[in-house]
Order: structure tokens, then C-alpha cells, then sequence
């Protein structure tokens, strides 16, 4: 199994595991006419196909007892039955945090949500896994807090300038993030417990959690969508190509991500790894505001908003990295 042999190389993970939670969005942005319950079913095959293969390239270097097959045999069903769970929990938050993105844009969807789900999930891990300076982190999460709460009110500017959406989107945001935040301990949970799961067969897991899942969370919003008509399977076969690709496409990115933050926090501590990569709310402010013009034509005070939300999240970047001493 593959661990990082420094913290420069587990830092270089976790920055590139913030880059693909920020960025796998923008492939659903780029659908067109193709709604987000269909595509979620790529999305949810292209998140486990990407965990087995790094399970059996990258998690079975050698032949030792951390490999992927022996260490599935070995761990205990009590961690296996954990990352399941954490992988429906997951999912939900996840579906919603996509129909926000589509309600409201990466921008603001992405920032308060994950942001949230930053808080919950440094507090739960750490309560778990304590590695690392507890001051310094919630120094962090204090950053974040405010981030989230000064992205609110960039949008909240930009509703009364007649561009935004309905308060539905934030509610989405706000409950995603709650969900969202809670994944994470139950990874923690397996991974440091009894006989414990490595990284990759906790994504694994994690993942093939999520996909089976999508048969209660997105079979329900299908029949009841939270945005338009209800949808059918048959939408899903007469799909576009494009859509179905780049579906497949942004679970892998999502996947690749999640497995480079776990295996990261093998060395740094689960709390630590999980706040770096949940800096992605920049990545995806940037995408949503650089490549999408989501703010295009905000006022002043939107705009300073903004640029004050990637101050404090970048704060909250350095704090969390500093606890790590």
C-alpha cells in the first residue's frame, strides 16, 4: 500500500485532493439539458470505479498484510459496515449539495456548504483522532465560520440586485453541509479502530456505499425532485453521451481526491487532512466566478464580500496547517 513518505508529499495530497472536491462540479455544470438526477447515476459509478482501481494499483503495492484484498479479509465487519454507512450519509448530503449548485451556482453553493461541513467534520475527527493542536484548528474552523457567513452575504447582496435565487438553495446548502460533515468520522472511526481499513478499502467501501444508497436517495428525488418535473430511467438510456461522460468523469475526479485526503491523513491525523481538502469552497468560488460569471454584474458590496470569504478561508487553510506543528 502506498502511504505518503513525508509531509511535503502528504501536503501535495491534500492540496490536490481540494483541487478535485473544488473542480469535479464543474463537469455537471457543463451538462446541458440533463438533469441532475440522471447524471448523479454516473457520477455515483464514476466515484466506485476510480476507488477500485487505486484499491488494486496504488493500495496493493506489496503483498503484506495493508494490501487491499488481505487487508477486506482481515478488517474487522463492524469498520466495513462504518464506511458504508458514511458512504449513504455521504450521498445525500452530496445530491444536495448538486440540486443547490444548480439552484444558486458553485460560488455560493459550494462555500456554505462545505464550509459547514468543514466544521462539523474537524470537530467530530478530532474528537475521534485528537492529532494535532486543538487551538489551531479551532482557530480554523472559527475562519471558516465567518467565510461561510460572509458568502452568505455576498449572496444575499446579489439577490437584492435581482440576480439571485430562492432562500431554498441556502436551506439545501445549509442541510448538505450539516450531512456532509458527518461522513468524514465514520471514515475516521474505521480507519483507526480494532481491525482497521486502509485508506483504500475504506474508499472503497465509501464509495460502493454511495452508489447502493442511490437506489433509496436518488430513486426518491426522481419521483419527488426538489427542482422541475419528476424524471424516469428511460431519461437516463436516451441521455447524451457528453452527459453520461462527463458524469463518469466527475466522479472519478471527486474519487481520486477522497482517496489522496484519506491516504494523506494516514500521516497527518484524519482532522488535519480532512480541513485541507475542504478548502475546496475556494477552488469552486473561483471556478464559479472566474470561468462562470456567476457574479457577473454584482455590486461593489457583493464583490467585497466575496474577497473577504477567500481571506478568511485561506486563513482557515493556514491554521489548520499549522496544527499539524
Amino acid at each position: 500500500m502506498y502511504t505518503p513518505p513525508n509531509l511535503t508529499i502528504a501536503l501535495l495530497m491534500m492540496i490536490t485532493s481540494a483541487i478535485c472536491w473544488g473542480s469535479w462540479a464543474n463537469t455537471y455544470k457543463g451538462v446541458k439539458n440533463y438533469r441532475f438526477e440522471l447524471f448523479y447515476w454516473d457520477y455515483a459509478i464514476g466515484i466506485f470505479l476510480i476507488s477500485l482501481i487505486l484499491a488494486f494499483t496504488m493500495g496493493s503495492t506489496g503483498h503484506d498484510a495493508n494490501s487491499f484484498v488481505n487487508n477486506v479479509q482481515a478488517a474487522d465487519a463492524s469498520n466495513i459496515i462504518s464506511t458504508l454507512v458514511g458512504g449513504a450519509i455521504f450521498n445525500l448530503a452530496n445530491l444536495l449539495l448538486v440540486a443547490a449548485i444548480d439552484m444558486a451556482g458553485l460560488a455560493v453553493a459550494f462555500p456554505v456548504s462545505i464550509g459547514i461541513a468543514l466544521v462539523v467534520g474537524v470537530v467530530l475527527n478530532f474528537v475521534l483522532q485528537p492529532q494535532g493542536n486543538g487551538l489551531l484548528l479551532a482557530g480554523g474552523v472559527v475562519c471558516a465560520l465567518v467565510a461561510v457567513i460572509l458568502d452568505g452575504k455576498a449572496y444575499g447582496n446579489l439577490a437584492r440586485s435581482g440576480q439571485g435565487t430562492s432562500r431554498k438553495s441556502i436551506v439545501l446548502c445549509v442541510v448538505s453541509g450539516t450531512l456532509m460533515g458527518l461522513w468524514s468520522p465514520f471514515m475516521t472511526y474505521a480507519m483507526t479502530r480494532g481491525h482497521s481499513l486502509t485508506p483504500y478499502s475504506a474508499a472503497t467501501f465509501l464509495t460502493l456505499g454511495a452508489l447502493l444508497s442511490c437506489f433509496v436517495w436518488n430513486i426518491y428525488f426522481m419521483k419527488k425532485p426538489l427542482v422541475g418535473d419528476p424524471v424516469s430511467f428511460g431519461g437516463f438510456f436516451s441521455g447524451p453521451p457528453a452527459g453520461h461522460l462527463l458524469g463518469l468523469i466527475g466522479g472519478a475526479v471527486w474519487g481520486l481526491g477522497t482517496v489522496f485526503n484519506l491516504t494523506a491523513g494516514k500521516l497527518t491525523g484524519q482532522a488535519i487532512s480532512y480541513a485541507i481538502g475542504q478548502s475546496a469552497p475556494m477552488v469552486a468560488a473561483l471556478w464559479g466566478v472566474l470561468a462562470w460569471k456567476e457574479f457577473a454584474g454584482s455590486g461593489t458590496r457583493s464583490k467585497l464580500y466575496l474577497a473577504l470569504m477567500f481571506v478568511f478561508y485561506g486563513l482557515a487553510i493556514l491554521l489548520v496547517a499549522r496544527a499539524n506543528g
